[in-house]
């Protein structure tokens, strides 16, 4: 079971990760073959699908998603926690976003969806 401290911390490094544009530190938190979902992926690298596995296939979509948006900033909003999985709802620069992150009983992430407004 999660808890709200682990949470909110996990919510800052996280933020703190995507703002720096620091890729070895974002991907820190994520296990080796995590499974990320997000509308942007198709369009970022063509995946029809939106899902990548793996640290290697989503470090680079997340490279050049990074060079994309030189001016990336997130701005937290609010943090949800569930048993195996917490929401962070945050403003991001195409305007606000949650995020919903499953993990492993290590507290690294497993699987990630990303959704916009």
């Amino acid at each position: 079971m999660l808890t709200l401290e682990f949470a909110e911390s996990f919510a800052k490094e996280w933020v703190h990760a995507w703002n720096s544009h620091d890729l070895e530190l974002i991907l820190s938190h994520y296990s080796d073959n995590f499974v990320m979902s997000s509308p942007r992926i198709a369009v970022v690298v063509g995946e029809p699908s939106g899902t990548l596995k793996g640290k290697p296939a989503i470090r680079a979509y997340w490279e050049k998603a990074l060079a994309l948006a030189p001016n990336l900033y997130f701005e937290l909003v609010s943090v949800l926690v569930g048993s195996d999985s917490i929401t962070l709802y945050y403003k991001g620069v195409r305007g606000m976003a949650a995020e919903v992150f499953f993990f492993n009983s290590s507290h690294k992430v497993i699987q990630a969806c990303a959704h916009y407004a």
